[in-house]
């Protein structure tokens, strides 16, 4: 690592750090589906509790294609009219806006400033965009758009109807997506969307902790049992592995503080965001796990006062939220390093 870098590890959500544990086979795995000469699917929507990378993940995926001969890879901001955007940031690529003029598209009507003499302005953005798609098919090129933290906003709705109809078009249009589940479930929910449940979902797992490990070993200088003892206290969880090695990095010669940093930060800037997100029957289910240490079902079920009918639903959502583990029969564990003691402390 070069000298000059400093702390390596980042506190920043979204931004790609210096110290990044890839998910290489996940992003291969992507990547190669995109590629292939017949490609099974055109949409791929990556989920995951806050902090699980999520955004690193999809800007990983946008590089690999951004060296992909052919490929061109639009991000578009959710809270924008995103057909607007999408034609918008197509257009401005000189490349590109030779081909829409040479295909005399006339984006003027809708101040991209495209203007072709002699031929009357497209007047709606879906039919144009059609056309700058079919335009880019012809010089063999294809379009990666990459939308980050999705919602039900008309906005997407509009776009997602739109981009099913380009399917059905055979347009050289592929869709990278993240979003928390229940945003995901709430879009795909919708009657005129239904196509989107055909779309995989990649649910980002813990990364992980032998490359953890591998990494606090080298930063730190310390002994593979030391660094693996370190890397266990983040549970693979993606931002508690930057949160814990930024403060290690910082205050490496005063391990209580270096807990107490790490914990208050995970707890401001995630873990009350995902509470206050959380129904007052999950807060519940949840208190009842944090009060039973080995994480059996059964004691928590007594705990909580609940049937296995009551309790199976609120175990299954929180699975996938990502906030709860239940791979063991009849245990369930938190994902979320600390997160026990933030719902004993919290819990109401």
């Amino acid at each position: 690592m070069p000298e000059n870098i400093g702390n390596p590890f980042t506190l920043d959500f979204g931004r790609e750090p210096y110290e990044l544990i890839p998910r290489s086979l996940l992003t291969t795995e992507l990547v190669q589906s995109f590629l292939a000469d017949h490609p099974s699917r055109h949409i791929s929507i990556i989920t995951g509790v806050r902090g699980s990378g999520k955004t690193v993940f999809m800007t990983s995926v946008c590089k690999r294609f951004q060296q992909e001969k052919g490929w061109i890879v639009v991000e578009l901001n959710p809270d924008r009219d995103l057909l607007q955007s999408l034609a918008a940031k197509l257009s401005s690529e000189k490349t590109l806006k030779e081909i829409f003029t040479s295909a005399k598209i006339n984006l003027s009507a809708f101040g991209l400033g495209l203007q072709i003499e002699g031929t009357d302005p497209e007047r709606d953005i879906e039919v144009a965009l059609a056309k700058m798609l079919s335009s880019l098919n012809k010089h063999h090129r294809k379009v990666l758009i990459a939308i980050d933290e999705v919602s039900i906003t008309p906005a997407m709705k509009v776009f997602a109807s739109a981009f099913q109809i380009f399917l059905r078009q055979d347009l050289p249009l592929f869709l990278l997506m993240t979003g928390l589940y229940e945003n995901v479930r709430a879009l795909q929910d919708q009657k005129t969307l239904t196509f989107l449940y055909r779309a995989p979902r990649i649910a980002l797992t813990p990364l992980n902790i032998g490359r953890m490990t591998d990494s606090y070993a080298r930063i730190f200088g310390l002994s593979p049992e030391s660094a693996l003892e370190m890397a266990k206290k983040t549970k693979g969880y993606s931002f508690a592995f930057q949160v814990l090695g930024y403060f290690t990095w910082e205050y490496r010669n005063d391990p209580a503080r270096i807990h107490s940093e790490y914990k208050q930060y995970l707890e401001e800037y995630v873990y009350e965001k995902i509470w206050q997100e959380l129904s007052s029957q999950d807060q519940r289910v949840l208190y009842g796990i944090a009060k039973t240490p080995d994480g059996s079902v059964a004691a928590i079920r007594e705990v909580l006062h609940m049937s296995s009918n009551e309790f199976t639903p609120y175990r299954s959502r929180l699975i996938r939220k990502g906030i709860i583990n239940g791979d063991v029969y009849g245990v369930v564990r938190f994902e979320l390093p600390l997160f026990d003691s933030f719902v004993l402390e919290n819990y109401l």
